[in-house]
């Protein structure tokens, strides 16, 4: 039987990305039917709709929602989906983790929310190295001034993961932090 991360992976796809691939819609705020979704994993992957639950509880990135018969992804859509969150005063610095490759065009462009709705940014330095490490180079952690940016009208919202999204972080809102400041 296929462990839970190919589950969770596949999950992720059709939630956020390809919900096509499983035959799937996201209706309103992205929720997909929860049946439906359990039906497809159990015929590519005979894993039960208690497993999909338990696969969503034991996430520890807490990707998932389940509401009733509905599921969906928290964050990190790529299709079109108004995930219905108010928007949130987020504290004062936030923190985004990348490739060192990636800073020339940050610093120029500053963060953009690529084929995702969203940028995301992180309460703190450890999850933004996390975030960071997941692929190869050297990574960089940058401060957000999101104190500025509330002040100067820029909105930001709260997953139900804690993962803070807003749509463009502009470079002059960004400070590189040095290695010495790193944990």
């Amino acid at each position: 039987m296929p462990n839970d991360t190919q589950i969770s992976k596949f999950m992720s796809l059709v939630l956020r990305h390809a919900p096509q691939d499983a035959g799937l819609s996201l209706g309103e705020n992205g929720w997909a039917d929860f049946g439906a979704l359990c039906a497809v994993i159990q015929t590519k992957f005979g894993a039960s709709a208690a497993d999909v639950l338990r696969i969503v509880e034991e996430n520890p990135k807490k990707r998932f929602a389940v509401d009733g018969d509905r599921i969906r992804a928290v964050q990190g859509h790529s299709v079109d989906v108004n995930l219905g969150l108010p928007p949130s005063v987020p504290p004062d610095i936030l923190f985004h983790g990348t490739k060192e490759e990636f800073l020339p065009a940050i610093l120029r462009e500053g963060l953009t929310s690529q084929s995702r709705q969203h940028v995301h940014l992180s309460k703190d330095v450890e999850t933004a190295l996390i975030v960071a490490r997941r692929r190869a180079g050297k990574s960089v952690i940058l401060q957000v001034d999101s104190a500025a940016m509330t002040k100067d009208g820029v909105s930001f919202f709260l997953s139900d993961n804690g993962v803070w999204l807003t749509n463009h972080v502009p470079p002059r809102y960004l400070t590189q932090m040095l290695e010495r400041e790193l944990p």
